[in-house]
């Protein structure tokens, strides 16, 4: 089995993909992390409004992975810079985690499954700083692409 992989240049050396000859079209992706916390952390932050000494923990979480998804390009050595159209990023509070959800569109040449899911991580990493005073048993369990759109090819999870 012959697999080519997209980021290794005709000379074995890592490379941008080229996308000079794709067409524009309307690109999302939602990516997906989970933090968990635990259901008395969860008790104390809902008591406390989502609040701590630093700010707003889920305002800040969405803060932040809206700047890290902007920046994708800078963080991921082969990736496209991209101007995103829409970055949007919701948190959901469960019984013993908070399920964060990042969606990036744009209308473009290439895919933005990684602004997704850098934003998503970014925003689990934020919750993590924000609460690690309480807890250091925190665990950001998953981060995951969930659907894409867009291109040559559809995913859905």
């Amino acid at each position: 089995m012959n697999i080519e992989f997209s980021h290794v240049a005709d000379n074995d050396q890592p490379g941008m993909v080229d996308v000079g000859a794709k067409k524009i079209t309307v690109r999302e992706a939602e990516a997906q992390s989970i933090v968990w916390l635990g259901k008395e952390n969860i008790e104390l932050f809902e008591k406390a409004g989502w609040e701590n000494k630093k700010g707003g923990i889920l305002q800040t979480a969405i803060i932040a992975g809206t700047m890290a998804a902007k920046k994708t390009g800078d963080l991921i050595p082969m990736c496209h810079p991209l101007g995103l159209e829409s970055c949007k990023i919701n948190i959901d509070v469960l019984e013993e985690s908070l399920k964060i959800t990042c969606i990036c569109r744009l209308e473009a040449k290439t895919g933005v499954e990684m602004e997704a899911m850098v934003g998503a991580s970014v925003a689990a990493l934020t919750i993590y700083d924000m609460c690690k005073s309480v807890s250091k048993g925190i665990v950001i369990q998953e981060t995951k692409l969930i659907r894409k759109s867009g291109g040559k090819s559809d995913f859905k999870a």
